[in-house]
């Protein structure tokens, strides 16, 4: 209550995600486009070498397609970026109970310490699920507007226990780091470095085939990676196959070749160390990280309730 009766920070909490939506509405997306642009003409003209004349730059039909998907692909990637950033910018009320003193009441109250700890969980769970469904409605808006909603009822059931399932580990993963923060200015350059370099990291504005080997392998220690590849998943199995159903259809020698260069571009494939891993077991290493952070977040989850005095050193707390 506290939380949304603040509208500035509200307004901010959600800002950051249209920002970045708008940006590739009015900018990227276009770019994103001609890049497929030039694989169509190259394809075309492999096909010409083998006597199978098409337009495939023209064809209206897969050019729907592709514009479905790498709307899909794009947009999913700024939801995953969201439950990051939702959730840290709501991180900011556990660090100011803790820098204002708030959290003295609480201490000198008749609340368990678990009760507290667990309240701020399940607080920063809620309002990021709620602002990243919010998020998710909008997108899914947009491409009902462009006419590219190909997304089935279960598909989106789908997207929408994904997006849960992704805001709690990346509520975990942020309380975790968090944690450690006393001061409300030290907050603020964390979430502004975290919230420039996770989209970067986890693949949410490149693929990740693009960037070198070692920064993959990186890239796979990253809860947010598997995450943001479950969500585009979700979004893009669907549309993917429609295309591929109708890329069969126009004789192709080479459609093997459209479909592999597409999805290398635009998949939602993690490959770490030489291995490309499927949804599957993106899915077991998600719920495999959830399970690292909530046993993380247990053992430090004193941090999250200590008093600091007016000077800022820690205050011995012996209640239970």
């Amino acid at each position: 209550m506290v939380f949304f009766r603040n509208k500035v920070r509200v307004f901010f909490t959600l800002l950051v995600p249209f920002i970045i939506f708008v940006i590739y509405i009015f900018f990227l997306r276009g770019l994103e486009l001609s890049t497929v642009s030039s694989i169509l003409e190259e394809i075309t003209e492999a096909a010409a070498a083998e006597g199978v004349i098409v337009d495939l730059k023209n064809d209206a039909t897969l050019s729907g397609y592709i514009s479905a998907l790498i709307d899909s692909w794009m947009l999913s990637g700024i939801l995953a970026i969201s439950t990051f950033t939702v959730s840290l910018q709501t991180n900011t009320m556990i660090v100011n109970d803790r820098e204002n003193g708030v959290n003295r009441d609480f201490a000198s109250s008749p609340i368990s310490r678990n009760l507290l700890i667990f309240s701020y969980f399940l607080f920063n769970i809620i309002v990021t699920v709620l602002i990243c469904i919010i998020f998710l409605f909008v997108c899914l808006i947009y491409l009902a507007c462009m006419n590219e909603f190909l997304i089935t009822f279960v598909d989106f059931l789908t997207i929408l226990s994904t997006t849960v399932f992704v805001s709690v580990s990346s509520v975990l993963f942020t309380v975790f780091i968090c944690s450690f923060i006393q001061r409300d200015s030290t907050m603020a350059s964390v979430n502004t470095v975290f919230s420039t370099a996770i989209g970067f990291l986890i693949g949410a504005y490149m693929p990740l085939s693009t960037l070198p080997v070692a920064v993959q392998n990186i890239c796979a220690f990253i809860p947010g990676t598997y995450s943001c590849s479950l969500l585009r998943y979700s979004f893009m199995s669907t549309p993917l196959n429609q295309m591929t159903a109708y890329v069969s259809t126009l004789g192709l020698p080479n459609a093997e070749a459209l479909i592999s260069s597409f999805s290398s571009s635009f998949g939602y494939g993690v490959t770490a160390f030489g291995v490309t891993l499927n949804t599957s077991w993106q899915a077991a290493i998600s719920f495999f990280w959830i399970i690292i952070l909530v046993v993380l977040n247990i053992s430090i989850s004193k941090k999250l309730v200590k008093v600091l005095s007016s000077a800022g050193k820690k205050l011995v707390k012996k209640k239970k």
